[in-house]
């Protein structure tokens, strides 16, 4: 059936304004509904067995979150607590899965954006993963690793019991590194007796997969170049810029520099750096060692390479460059942002973090017919080989990095392929948001028609 633009203007409207109410001041989780639905609306629709269940109202209630504190003791022997969530969203195709993030600005608005956002995502792999997302308000900066141990091992006490290897499957998130999986598993284990992949990301002595830490970072480039190729445009030769410096943003970078790309800037919440020689090899090197070893911040790069500019509190996005990977956070890039790239002539933007755009910036690169790709597709990478980390564990082998990284890549080419086959237009353009929104809907909305009313 057809139905005129005003008409489908009017559900969405109308159904996000139900949303809105419902979930009052949650601002990052209207905005994430209201992306998906703007895509899905149509097309369920079109579709009268979605509109029947009523799946989209159903797929934008969680099934549930829990909501506990977590008191731990300093090292100056004081009691201090914090507040911590795990929002189990959707588990239709699998069991829940999703990151932990620890970040004195995490609410509930932003753990629930990422649990609905995650459901589509690990819909897209391919793999039997439900979505979920977690954390706390603790922030580990600054604290000592027994600080950090005592609050994880707090943190798990309560979640332990929400969570197992056929329930819920955490892994790790911003502030959630090796080290706080470390401390959580070792707690998990502690408490439940058992020895199972309860968690991803873990160490490779105890259950890790290898490529887990590159695999965010190397798959939004697999994907870039998939997008790219499909357009007839090759990586060698390009140009980028990138926000961030965490695992995604470097592992981002050395995926792009082995693909013959240019990378010109990396970011951290204090600002950006410009190298106009770029950031080769040996200098990100030293930036690891600067950001994971010596927790320094990214305007020492300066120092050490004079060449290159720092600019305080700003973002990356003003310096001219092909390709674009905000990498750091949600709705870093916005609608002013956008107009710079596009004035610089940018050709092709990804997604390394959860939602970086606003949504103003998405239809405006859209507008401009820039080869956009969002974050569910793009950055699914490392929540695939999360996926792989399970499977690993419940066979109880360990794959090489060689069989892990062409596993990414043939993932990261199916979600490419679903994307096309959900977002061609009638006008013969392809729509990233729309083909990754529609393709990942599909899945899990025909699971929860075949288990009827639940």
């Amino acid at each position: 059936m057809a139905f005129t633009d005003e008409r489908v203007k009017n559900e969405i409207e109308s159904f996000n304004q139900g949303v809105v109410e419902r979930n009052p001041a949650e601002y990052e989780f209207h905005q994430a509904v209201r992306e998906f639905t703007e895509s899905v609306m149509p097309f369920v629709m079109d579709n009268e067995e979605y509109a029947d269940g009523h799946i989209l109202q159903r797929m934008t209630e969680p099934d549930r979150i829990v909501i506990f504190r977590v008191c731990w003791e300093n090292d100056e022997g004081h009691i201090c607590c914090n507040r911590a969530w795990r929002v189990q969203f959707n588990n239709a195709i699998g069991p829940y899965k999703g990151g932990l993030r620890f970040h004195p600005g995490v609410t509930q608005s932003i753990l629930k954006f990422l649990g609905f956002e995650q459901v589509y995502k690990n819909a897209l792999t391919g793999l039997p993963m439900g979505g979920a997302k977690g954390g706390s308000n603790f922030d580990p900066k600054g604290k000592s690793d027994r600080e950090v141990m005592r609050f994880c091992q707090s943190l798990m006490t309560e979640l332990s019991r929400h969570i197992g290897e056929d329930t819920d499957i955490p892994a790790g998130d911003i502030g959630v590194g090796a080290r706080e999986i470390s401390y959580l598993f070792g707690q998990y284990k502690r408490l439940n007796n058992r020895f199972v992949g309860t968690l991803t990301g873990k160490g490779l002595s105890f259950g890790g997969s290898l490529i887990r830490s590159e695999a965010t970072g190397y798959g939004v480039v697999y994907f870039t170049k998939q997008m790219l190729a499909h357009h007839d445009i090759q990586l060698d030769g390009k140009s980028a810029v990138i926000s961030g410096s965490g695992n995604v943003a470097l592992f981002c970078a050395e995926k792009l520099l082995d693909e013959g790309v240019k990378v010109l800037a990396l970011s951290d919440s204090s600002g950006f750096i410009h190298d106009p020689d770029g950031i080769d090899s040996e200098k990100l090197h030293w930036l690891r060692e600067l950001k994971f070893v010596m927790r320094g911040r990214i305007s020492e790069y300066v120092d050490r390479y004079p060449s290159a500019d720092f600019f305080p509190d700003q973002r990356p996005w003003v310096i001219k460059a092909d390709l674009a990977f905000p990498c750091a956070t949600q709705n870093e890039l916005d609608i002013n942002d956008a107009k710079a790239l596009i004035d610089n002539g940018v050709i092709a933007l990804a997604e390394g973090a959860n939602m970086p755009t606003t949504l103003e910036a998405v239809r405006l690169f859209q507008d401009n017919e820039i080869l956009f790709a969002p974050a569910k597709a793009a950055n699914a990478g490392g929540v695939a080989v999360s996926g792989l980390e399970q499977s690993q564990n419940a066979i109880r082998l360990a794959w090489t990095r060689e069989e892990v990284d062409e596993k990414l890549k043939q993932i990261m080419k199916h979600i490419h392929s679903q994307c096309l086959q959900y977002g061609n237009g009638s006008d013969g353009k392809i729509s990233y948001v729309d083909g990754a929104n529609i393709a990942g809907f599909v899945k899990a909305a025909d699971a929860m028609l075949a288990y009827g009313i639940a």
